[in-house]
């Protein structure tokens, strides 16, 4: 027979009195200064309520209902003065799920849905008012992608790059920013300070002023020199890792069940304990490893 899925929220959104509402956890004294309160109060009165809390129903027969997300949007309400909310009404009152798989919003996609919102007529002023920002910050936003090659955004769409990175991905030629930004995803690191570093193992001929000699305080030519030299080697070996890689693993994979296999037969295992113990503790190892791949790079 096949097993019926169970819903996750009710059909219907209800509307519930603020007051009867309880969080099942407390807040931050802290909170109410930080940073993301104040965005949240901007947006909730410029614009209204985006994304409702999620609530469940309660147990007893009191006419309350437990909070599981949205803890701070119902703060907002009550200094802004609301009385009722809408809710989305979970079927489950656990609430360890929520907030456990948050999808941090890149630059590139708030840049683009930005473009959006002006598309339809929505006023920079009117934006910069719900997200509490400065009008010129809005309009920076705006111009992020600027000057940097199609590519480029494809690689970083959904990475955490600051602005100050594609400032200076802007001063290289389109193929150097598509070579910074592999090399930016290849080493995880998305600092100003990884991609000033890149820029400064530039090429002259690279740049978009490759008739303006780059000026890095505290480097002398020779260094620069060196550190592309360096830098070209490395890419060099990241490309050569990255044509090898699928295949490198399926074998390491295969010897791992190979060894496994080896350390099933009582007689090679004898046979290492005896002339070779030192390698009968590394098969050992590689047998009963999880993974081919180096933890800190799944």
């Amino acid at each position: 027979m096949t097993k019926k899925v169970q819903l996750g929220f009710e059909n219907d959104c209800v509307t519930i009195p603020v007051a009867d509402i309880l969080p099942v956890r407390v807040l931050s004294k802290s909170i109410k200064s930080s940073r993301k309160y104040t965005q949240i109060t901007a947006s909730i009165r410029e614009i209204g309520l985006v994304e409702p809390p999620v609530v469940a129903r309660n147990g007893d027969a009191s006419g309350s209902w437990l909070l599981l997300d949205g803890h701070v949007r119902i703060e907002v309400l009550k200094d802004l003065g609301r009385e009722q909310v809408e809710c989305l009404v979970s079927t489950d009152d656990e609430a360890f799920t929520y907030n456990k798989r948050i999808s941090r919003i890149a630059p590139i996609q708030e840049h683009r849905m930005i473009l959006k919102a002006i598309e339809r007529g929505v006023s920079e002023e009117k934006i910069a008012a719900a997200l509490d920002l400065n009008p010129r910050s809005i309009q920076r936003k705006v111009k992020l992608l600027d000057g940097i090659c199609p590519e480029a955004v494809a690689i970083l769409k959904d990475k955490a790059c600051t602005a100050a990175v594609f400032t200076t991905l802007r001063k290289m030629i389109p193929l150097r920013q598509i070579e910074a930004a592999e090399l930016m995803v290849n080493a995880n690191n998305y600092s100003v300070a990884y991609i000033s570093a890149i820029l400064a193992a530039t090429p002259q001929a690279q740049l978009v002023e490759a008739n303006k000699p780059k000026r890095i305080t505290g480097v002398t030519p020779q260094a620069v020199a060196r550190m592309e030299k360096e830098l070209a080697r490395l890419q060099e070996g990241i490309t050569q890792i990255q044509d090898t890689y699928g295949q490198d693993h399926l074998q390491l994979t295969v010897l791992r069940g190979y060894v496994a296999k080896l350390l099933g037969n009582a007689r090679v295992v004898r046979y290492l304990m005896q002339t070779r113990p030192e390698f009968l503790s590394e098969f050992q190892t590689i047998s009963e490893m999880e993974s081919v791949v180096p933890a800190e790079a799944e």
